[in-house]
């Protein structure tokens, strides 16, 4: 590790002084708080001081701004194919889809937004970091934490992926240091995050206290409004099981209760719940009206029974996880409307909701509450000091990031039941087992671990068609091995019908299939029937229940993630190398620039709705 000057060590205490002293925090974490990002201009109804000069009485009323965004996943650099569009519902009825997303345009749009509001919050949902491209997560989200410092973040709930990683990770995430391993990557040490992660509903097992804060309190002028943030109390289900040991996930609706009765009794009425958890909108499009069908029957999912349970002492919830758009109405316990919002993900959205604070009760007047999704456009100017920060960790990565690794004739998406990537990364897994075990029969891939598509289209100088190792890293950055177990085929069967019973019952997760694997879905029916059991075929071979197969799957559904438990039985366990470099070989063994591999037809499962 290079050596910390002590002027370096003093400026860098003397920045977190400044913006601790800034904020006037309700709560201190073990990490530094960000400063809010207010304007300096002064306006009517504040008290006497630097920001009034005019010595105004404050009005009863005041708009606090509460910017949001959710899930950025350290999507620095603006995401391709449709991970970096969203869809726009247009006045005539019809659809469009607009390009979105890159800090460099999300830090322009968040401080435009900010300019004239003089009381002014930024919050995320979690999963800023994890499961991100090569230029952040090759750094361990380093490059992630430092930009949303610059974006002048104030705080965060923990998601699921802010524990890929594992607990000690995140702590150093919060509070600074270079990687216990890998050093540090220049000559500064990483100081860390500016702002509060907040983790309320994780606990450490040993001490049953939340392994980071559980809220947080933003104050000016009087003003005071609450933050408490939570992830999904079904973390340790789609994490693997290293990232979450020795932790304890609670129930959502539960941790939130208990935490506002703690700030009701401090003197905080107005409340708002960062919520690592989200639904499913009636429509696509950011845009849709939520509300339209009825209040609250616009999103479904398990953020609707959240936010029907969740205290009425809470006034607005910023949600996350499912990667969707939507601003919607639901009503509390008490039938009192509450906004409930999500901006999609990987920085393609931003929400502008409008508090009115009442001074008079300290509460938010619920029925003057005001909340948009809003487009992070591209035809906005850069932020230079984006551009810097990615420069800087590009020029790093570089050496590594910039190297091919195999050739495309066009897309291959990540979209759909069955995706052409799927298909893909299941046959680049089956074709490694194989060198394994020459006994592999097939492969399975969760599409929860395929993060983006392979465009046709260069995204450097790489030029048309060609796969680089950071589009690959893009794709599968979990560095999760490839294992080989046995299964009956009874078992076998069971896993199928997995995806859509159990855990997965509500939310399917349909598995990629390797080639010569088959079955029929049908959509009409309910639960495991949905898969038919008849139709099941290997090489054309019905599956037989006594035999044994040999599968291939990646190291997190081999420990029965993503509601697999059944994969987390298999014998005869073999660990190869990471996925990443399984599909690196079968793009290099297979194409190349004059024999490029072409997007797989996906018809491995016929699907009846």
């Amino acid at each position: 590790m290079p050596a910390i000057s002590p002027a370096h060590q003093q400026q860098r205490r003397r920045r977190r002084t400044n913006r601790l002293l800034a904020t006037a925090a309700g709560v201190l974490t073990a990490g530094a708080l960000a400063a809010a990002a207010l304007p300096g201009a002064a306006s009517a109804g504040e008290n006497v001081g630097k920001d009034n000069p005019h010595g105004h009485h404050p009005g009863r009323y005041q708009d606090v701004q509460l910017l949001s965004f959710n899930d950025l996943h350290g999507n620095l650099e603006p995401p391709t194919g449709s991970s970096g569009r969203v869809t726009e519902l247009q006045p005539d009825g019809t659809t469009k889809t607009v390009d979105a997303g890159g800090v460099e345009y999300l830090a322009t749009h968040l401080r435009e937004a900010r300019e004239g509001n003089r009381y002014s919050i930024t919050a995320a949902g979690g999963d800023m970091v994890g499961a991100s491209p090569l230029v952040s997560g090759l750094f361990h989200d380093e490059p992630t934490i430092e930009a949303l410092n610059k974006l002048d973040l104030d705080v965060t709930s923990v998601g699921n992926h802010e524990f890929d990683e594992g607990a000690e990770e995140l702590g150093r995430l919060q509070n600074g240091g270079c990687h216990p391993t890998e050093g540090c990557y220049t000559d500064e040490e990483f100081e860390g995050a500016d702002f509060p992660y907040l983790a309320a509903n994780v606990l450490d097992e040993k001490t049953g206290k939340p392994i980071l804060k559980p809220y947080w309190v933003w104050k000016k002028n009087g003003v005071k409004v609450g933050f408490i943030g939570v992830t999904l109390e079904g973390t340790p289900d789609i994490v693997s099981a290293e990232g979450v040991k020795g932790l304890a996930f609670k129930d959502e609706v539960e941790t939130i209760d208990k935490y506002a009765k703690v700030l009701q009794r401090q003197g905080v009425k107005s409340i708002v719940a960062l919520i690592h958890e989200g639904g499913f909108p009636a429509s696509s499009a950011y845009n849709y009206d939520c509300d339209s069908p009825g209040a609250g029957d616009g999103v479904s999912g398990p953020i609707a029974d959240i936010a029907k349970n969740i205290t009425p002492q809470v006034d607005a919830l910023v949600t996350g996880h499912t990667h969707n758009a939507y601003v919607c109405t639901i009503p509390d316990p008490a039938g009192k409307p509450r906004t409930v919002t999500s901006a999609a993900s990987f920085g393609r959205l931003y929400t502008d909701t409008t508090l009115t604070y009442d001074r008079a009760t300290g509460d938010i007047a619920r029925t003057a509450v005001k909340s948009a999704n809003h487009v992070v456009t591209r035809d906005v100017p850069k932020a230079p000091d984006m551009t810097a920060l990615i420069g800087k960790w590009n020029t790093l990565a570089a050496p590594i990031g910039n190297r091919p690794i195999g050739y495309i004739s066009g897309d291959i998406a990540r979209d759909g039941t069955e995706s052409p990537l799927g298909d893909l990364i299941a046959d680049a897994q089956l074709a490694y087992g194989r060198t394994l075990d020459p006994e592999t029969d097939l492969a399975l891939m969760n599409p929860g671990g395929i993060r983006a598509s392979l465009t046709y289209a260069a995204g450097g100088a790489e030029g048309d068609g060609v796969v680089t190792f950071a589009e690959g890293f893009t794709v599968q950055p979990f560095a999760n091995t490839v294992n080989l177990q046995d299964f009956t085929g009874a078992q076998l069967i069971q896993v199928l019908k997995e995806q859509v019973s159990g855990a997965n019952t509500a939310a399917p997760k349909i598995l990629q299939i390797s080639s010569g694997l088959t079955y029929t879905l049908d959509l009409t029916k309910t639960g495991a029937d949905r898969v038919v059991t008849d139709s099941i075929r290997l090489n054309g071979a019905a599956i037989d229940p006594t035999a044994t197969y040999r599968v291939a799957t990646n190291s997190f559904l081999a420990g029965g993630g993503d509601g697999f438990p059944t994969l987390g039985q298999g014998t005869n366990d073999l660990v190869g190398l990471d996925d990443l470099a399984a599909l690196e070989r079968y793009l290099t063994a297979n194409s190349s620039a004059t024999s490029p591999i072409a997007p797989p037809k996906a018809d491995r499962i016929t699907i009846l709705n």
